[in-house]
């Protein structure tokens, strides 16, 4: 089968296309034929083997040769005691135990997949597993009147935090840079804001900060946050999150401003809420660009610039 592989850490031209065996199930787990895989921050981060968590399991090289973990596709074969699925059913999940969705075939335990809305394309069922499960977890306490803040929040998980947390009836900031000011405004938005030119944890206190990208002082954040207000750190460098699950939980206790990381839950009960929704029309899915298998170092390159409105799909 064809797949798009990589043996070291580094920028997207470390990846290169090649035909590779087609593996096959075992136990509890099934083949999907890969029609869609869409990019998360996780498949930069490791590919580039950055932050240095990105390296567990592969310390000096990545522990798995294919990347990609955000699925859509048909079953193509079943392992020994798979019940729920069957051959040529159409499937989602987020693999990230396994990987291989920059291929033609990859296998996922079952315990990861779901079956695919009728309503939802593989592309757009592609952008939920991880970003859905992220934004439903990160937003899931937030109640209407409360201040919350997106840092990060014209990406993937982010668009649908913002669109998440709005229609709890919260008063919503988006962060991002400048291009996608007006995106975030359409996404329901009530303020944006682009980091580049404005400090966010200068603004008015906050209830909820849902930081996707964490680069700043936990002072910094501890001063953005309304007294019994609550930060969550989802991704960004090794100092930073050590700084929120140290220092940070350490201010918490003195000032009552909870500083702490959010772990997400990984699984259909996560991501298929956000899928009902999708379906219903309560929310959107948003799919900036589209790329073909053989592409799949352009899509990430793209990823890497940050520029992406929302999700970034490589197709097979």
């Amino acid at each position: 089968m064809k797949a798009v592989v990589y043996d070291r850490y580094g920028p997207p031209d470390v990846l290169r296309v090649e035909e590779i065996p087609k593996p096959s199930p075992g136990p509890n787990q099934v083949l999907v034929e890969v029609v869609a895989t869409s990019l998360n921050l996780s498949d930069w981060e490791g590919l580039t083997g950055s932050p240095g968590y990105a390296r567990i399991g592969g310390l000096r090289a990545p522990r798995r040769r294919v990347l990609g973990s955000d699925i859509a596709g048909r079953v193509a074969a079943v392992g020994s005691g798979v019940t729920r699925f069957r051959v040529n059913d159409d499937v989602y999940g987020d693999n990230m135990g396994l990987l291989g969705g920059f291929a033609e075939f990859a296998v996922a335990p079952v315990s990861a997949l779901a079956h695919k809305p009728a309503e939802l394309t593989f592309a757009e069922a592609s952008t939920l597993p991880q970003a859905g499960a992220i934004a439903l977890q990160g937003t899931a306490r937030v109640r209407r009147g409360q201040r919350v803040l997106i840092n990060g929040a014209g990406g993937g998980s982010g668009s649908f935090a913002i669109q998440l947390a709005k229609r709890s009836g919260a008063h919503v900031t988006g962060v991002d840079n400048a291009r996608k000011l007006d995106f975030m405004r359409g996404l329901g938005a009530d303020e944006v804001v682009d980091y580049t030119t404005s400090d966010f944890t200068r603004l008015e206190p906050f209830d909820l900060i849902l930081d996707l990208v964490a680069h700043r002082s936990v002072f910094a954040y501890r001063r953005a946050l309304a007294r019994g207000g609550r930060y969550l750190c989802v991704g960004g460098t090794v100092r930073s999150v050590l700084r929120v699950v140290t220092v940070g939980a350490a201010l918490g206790l003195v000032t009552g401003r909870r500083l702490g990381l959010l772990i997400a839950r990984e699984g259909p009960a996560y991501f298929e809420p956000v899928a009902e929704r999708c379906v219903a029309g309560e929310l959107s899915l948003n799919i900036d660009r589209t790329f073909p298998l053989d592409e799949a170092a352009r899509a990430l390159a793209y990823l890497g610039e940050g520029r992406a409105l929302g999700k970034i799909v490589v197709t097979g």
